[in-house]
């Protein structure tokens, strides 16, 4: 009788754990945009930690930053960078709408007698065509006004990330002891030297993706200005910060600089697009595997693998920590399974 209610009591236990175990997951679901959010700023805080530990190691005299002043010192000069970034590239550009809205009532037509002249549309009445053009302006402007309420949610969602990340920097040390604490005291140093292994490779993937950005920056901005490209200075700086987003950064910045090399002529179109072609092999052949691989380790199928999976997961933001989190997993991996073995 005794053996029959302990197996009635284990399968209850069996029961209500998995009952809440299926609970769990169902809220995680429901809230999985804010643990997204949660997890992205935990990554940017792990590879950011040095960063502001070697700001508040700066000192002058006995005077000495602190963690909080290191942090908001870095806010500042980043706030600062994208200002006096917006200074030096909207002027021109602005300049150059305003030209064009004042060459307006003669470009049109041009415009549109060029248009005519294309095989096929030219059958078109000009009737049709000025009602193709005004619905495609409407449908625009339809597009651009309720674009407006998803930009502002993801301008709240970029914020609410920054003000995580900030916090996960001051209070990560006690919020990594209080995750350890849930480990049996046995098995906690083994886990906390694989972490902290895995921080060391993230950290290092924050450094390669830095050096790739610092190069395609330069040698961007070196072909505009060879090839006069309008904004040279501007785009070529966009294009070195575009490039932190796998692929679809490097996609933005290319169409990007082959719309503004067009204002002008096909010749520079095709420098920019040749410039492009040739870094694109020397950074997939030599750059990416010399910098990158060799300091996380990862092989090129699972960092493809690994940033397919964060753009179907997040999109953007999941590919901007898909590579650390292949780190973070493989490691992991190794550690619990292959040394295991």
């Amino acid at each position: 009788m005794t053996e029959i209610r302990a197996r009635q009591g284990t399968l209850r236990s069996d029961i209500s754990f998995a009952f809440a175990l299926a609970l769990a997951a169902y809220v995680a679901w429901l809230v999985r945009g804010v643990l997204v959010l949660v997890y992205i700023s935990g990554l940017f805080a792990v590879v950011l930690v040095p960063v502001v530990n070697a700001t508040s190691r700066i000192h002058i005299g006995r005077w000495r930053l602190l963690k909080g002043p290191a942090i908001l010192l870095l806010l500042a000069m980043a706030a600062g960078a994208a200002t006096a970034f917006g200074f030096l590239a909207i002027p021109p550009v602005l300049r150059d709408l305003a030209q064009l809205n004042g060459q307006a009532p003669t470009s049109i037509p041009e415009l549109l007698e060029k248009v005519r002249r294309i095989p096929f549309v030219s059958r078109l009445n000009e009737a049709a065509l000025s009602s193709d053009l005004v619905g495609f302006a409407t449908h625009a402007t339809t597009y651009v006004l309720f674009s407006i309420k998803d930009w502002a949610g993801k301008l709240a969602n970029i914020v609410s990330g920054l003000v995580l990340t900030v916090y996960f920097i001051l209070e990560g040390e006690r919020t990594y002891r209080w995750f350890l604490s849930f480990v049996p005291p046995d098995r906690r140093p083994r886990l906390d030297d694989t972490l902290q292994r895995a921080g060391v490779r993230m950290r290092k993937w924050l450094l390669g993706q830095a050096s790739l950005m610092l190069i395609l920056g330069v040698t961007s901005t070196i072909t505009y200005l060879a090839l006069d490209v309008r904004y040279a200075y501007a785009l070529g700086a966009l294009t070195g910060l575009l490039n932190i987003i796998p692929m679809v950064g490097a996609a933005i910045a290319i169409v990007l600089a082959l719309l503004v090399a067009a204002i002008d002529s096909w010749g520079r179109v095709v420098g920019v697009a040749i410039f492009y072609a040739i870094y694109l092999q020397v950074e997939n052949s030599y750059l990416t595997p010399k910098i990158m691989q060799a300091r996380v380790a990862l092989s090129g199928l699972a960092t493809l693998v690994s940033l397919l999976l964060g753009f179907a997961l997040a999109g953007v933001p999941g590919a901007l920590v898909a590579i650390p989190t292949a780190v973070l997993v493989s490691v992991l991996l190794d550690e619990y399974l292959v040394r295991n073995h």
